[in-house]
């Protein structure tokens, strides 16, 4: 996981959250989406789409995720996501 993909990923973030995120306090790789960001389901949607815009085709994050039960949905975190994208974009 590269640290670019982890400021990518939380720009991407202040996009879909908008300024209330700062209050939650950094981004970082260990940060919960559900515990930490309190992210919704349509707030996970808005990420895919964010995500589709940035890297294409190759990360297709609503299928990765779609893959996962709802224990791994709510314990996923920054560096979860960011190990996906740079596995994604490894392997072009």
């Amino acid at each position: 996981m590269t640290s670019d993909t982890v400021a990518t990923l939380a720009a991407l973030l202040r996009e879909v959250v908008g300024d209330e995120l700062d209050l939650m306090g950094p981004i970082d790789a260990g940060t919960c989406f559900s515990s930490d960001l309190e992210l919704e389901s349509i707030e996970f949607v808005a990420l895919a789409e964010k995500l589709q815009e940035r890297y294409g085709a190759e990360v297709d994050f609503a299928s990765w995720l779609a893959g996962k039960d709802l224990d791994a949905i709510v314990a996923l975190r920054i560096s979860d996501v960011a190990e996906f994208i740079d596995g994604c974009l490894s392997s072009e």
